[in-house]
């Protein structure tokens, strides 16, 4: 569908205020009785403090936004997290803490030896956690990529603590994006420091509510560590995939130069946007390791180029892991499309520059656990249902090939969502997703793995977010439940509400709109 020319969505990169108090929606439709919970969402909501912009999307201040659902009736409420970045830029005015794209400047008012000393305490790492939110035993937390998670109270949306998992566990940072198993296991994946000076990639594992009350993050463990391809240079690490009895991490060409990083950080004004680099002949590398134990599986997995931030689903089946992934073709690095001027540009303009960005595909890739060496040359997946394919060379590499589960030009299905209560790490049969127009979000798309079937929700100068999925109580069905979308349509009365679609058909079945408009959010929970 062809955006239209108001640009309207440039409202979504907007700054906004808080909330002082819920405010109640107006409802059309009927809630759901099982909906009972809130549905929490993370993004930016501050894209400048004063006179100095935030440039990239990852830069503005996290902004928690939370949807009540109470007998029918849907009340809504935002709150900045008092994270240090934000509260140290709202006292001084000013950028303080370098962010994703943007640098801070040192302290206008220190002279030029406290600013030389400065230098020498190293780099204030930012606790920005705009990304999402999820549990750890009782407690919740928003985060980002780094070594700083902030506790937050899910009620009143107040900050209670900021976390520095470095005192706990050997690694950099950690993802936003954890697999939680059903008793409330956490894993996670992060960039750490290997043996000998080396990089490497540890999966860490938190355990569920403790009987004692005690803090589960002090008993954090690393279960398994993944090398790194480049000694010095890690791939950037977003997501990874988890089946029952595997973890499944993709190492792609976008890499960190930890020595620009940090050499360039001081002296020059960088930020971290300027410490990536793509290596263009190295291609990427699908690495397994089993899960209790967690053992590395030393097989050499290489497939051509791509990007990833979002793994979909990862299961087993007859000797084989099936790896849902959406992916971007090539080697170059996608954030370097999503600087804030570029997503405010015109609509052509939009449109120019996406054309130049890696394409969007939703991708099957298959890894087979079963590996003989005479095997060279033929196909190793016997999987009936799906064209991926896996071929030893000679030199011991296995060539991965994957399926296609849905391509369209710069149209991509993005931020996926499935039945994760239930069908994480099995096989599974639909992803839920929004879909981004040049990378401008403008619609839900749920997608059938197995027929390729696709069902989309969409209207005009409407903006959704990531679609997640809440299961009926006593649903049989995979796709038995409704879907939740948080909506920005700039022209409307009300500018903002929670779409909520039923996920067999895309259908509506309910909206709750409220009388102000909302940034962009990028992931967030159901907490029933």
């Amino acid at each position: 569908m062809e955006m239209s020319s108001s640009g309207s969505y440039k409202k979504i990169f907007e700054t906004c205020e808080e909330l002082s108090e819920p405010i109640p929606a107006v409802i059309t439709g009927r809630i759901p009785s099982f909906l009972r919970g809130s549905l929490l969402r993370l993004g930016p909501g501050l894209f400048e403090v004063g006179d100095e912009p935030f440039y990239h999307l990852f830069d503005g201040q996290a902004l928690m936004h939370k949807f009540d659902f109470k007998n029918g009736q849907v009340t809504y409420f935002r709150k900045f997290i008092k994270t240090d970045a934000y509260v140290r830029a709202i006292t001084e005015k000013r950028v303080v803490i370098t962010e994703f794209g943007t640098f801070a400047y040192p302290d206008p008012c220190k002279n030029i030896f406290s600013r030389f000393f400065s230098y020498f305490k190293g780099v204030e790492v930012t606790d920005n956690c705009l990304v999402n939110v999820y549990p750890i035993g009782e407690d919740y937390y928003a985060v980002t990529e780094t070594n700083f998670i902030t506790k937050v109270d899910t009620d009143t949306l107040e900050t209670t603590k900021k976390v520095d998992l470095c005192n706990y566990v050997n690694v950099n940072g950690l993802t936003a994006h954890p697999h939680i198993e059903r008793d409330g296991t956490v894993y996670n994946i992060g960039n750490c420091m290997g043996k000998g000076a080396t990089l490497a990639y540890n999966i860490v594992r938190m355990p569920p509510a403790q009987k004692d009350k005690s803090d589960p993050i002090e008993k954090s463990k690393v279960v398994v560590q993944f090398p790194s391809a480049e000694r010095f240079k890690p791939s950037y690490v977003h997501s990874f995939g988890m089946s029952e009895n595997y973890f499944v991490f993709v190492e792609t060409p976008v890499k960190i130069n930890l020595l620009k990083f940090l050499s360039a950080w001081s002296i020059r004004g960088s930020n971290y946007m300027d410490c990536f680099e793509s290596n263009e002949t190295l291609g990427t590398w699908f690495h397994l390791a089993t899960k209790d134990p967690g053992e590395y599986i030393d097989h050499k997995f290489r497939a051509a180029a791509i990007g990833l931030f979002h793994h979909i689903n990862t299961y087993e089946d007859d000797g084989f892991v099936v790896v849902d992934v959406c992916a971007w073709k090539g080697f170059e690095f996608v954030y370097n499309y999503l600087w804030l001027a570029n997503l405010r540009a015109n609509w052509d303009e939009v449109k120019k520059a996406a054309m130049m960005a890696p394409q969007p595909e939703v991708r099957r890739y298959v890894i087979p656990l079963d590996i003989h060496k005479e095997e060279q040359g033929k196909n190793l997946v016997s999987l009936p249902y799906t064209t991926a394919t896996a071929v030893m060379h000679s030199d011991g590499t296995i060539w991965l090939e994957p399926e296609v589960l849905f391509s369209g030009p710069r149209q991509a299905l993005e931020f996926p969502q499935i039945n994760y209560e239930k069908y994480a790490g099995k096989n599974y049969t639909y992803a839920y997703g929004l879909g981004l127009n040049h990378f401008i979000p403008d619609r839900i798309v749920k997608l059938n793995v197995k027929t390729k079937e696709t069902w989309v929700w969409q209207e005009p100068d409407s903006y959704p977010s990531e679609p997640l999925f809440v299961q009926t109580p006593d649903g049989i069905d995979e796709d038995d439940g409704v879907l939740l979308t948080i909506v920005v349509a700039p022209g409307a009365q009300r500018p903002g509400y929670m779409l909520i679609l039923n996920a067999r058909d895309l259908s509506e079945i309910a909206r709750a709109e409220v009388d102000c408009t909302m940034p962009v959010t990028f992931h967030g929970m159901y907490k029933a």
